[in-house]
């Protein structure tokens, strides 16, 4: 799994790991069972500090998207895959309104954020 972070961006890099962690689950490029990269391994592959990614790999855990196992290190767990399909197409039509009413995306994220609560 090729993980990558924008150090230019407004979302913590933790944040950006593990943003991609749960899209590769919810795409299904992550299966149960299958372990992600040491963390020690994405801070040298990345160039960033070894926390940031056990950060990152703590908040996956504590959604219970993955086991930390002591040896075995992250491993995605057998809740991780629901069929996402109907959430994805809502979140596609969202975007093509959005896209036609010209709503910048951070307005879309609070929305969606708010609604969320």
């Amino acid at each position: 799994m090729l993980l990558r972070v924008d150090p230019s961006a407004d979302e913590p890099l933790y944040a950006q790991l593990a943003t991609q962690v749960r899209r590769a689950v919810a795409r299904g490029e992550l299966a149960a069972g299958e372990r992600l990269p040491s963390a020690r391994e994405v801070a040298a592959a990345l160039e960033i500090n070894l926390h940031t990614v056990l950060r990152a790999y703590q908040d996956l855990r504590d959604e219970g998207l993955v086991e930390l196992r002591r040896g075995r290190g992250a491993v995605v767990t057998g809740h991780a895959a629901p069929d996402l399909t109907e959430l994805h197409d809502a979140v596609a039509a969202l975007a093509a309104v959005a896209r036609r009413l010209h709503v910048a995306s951070p307005t879309v994220t609070t929305l969606v954020q708010e609604a969320l609560r």
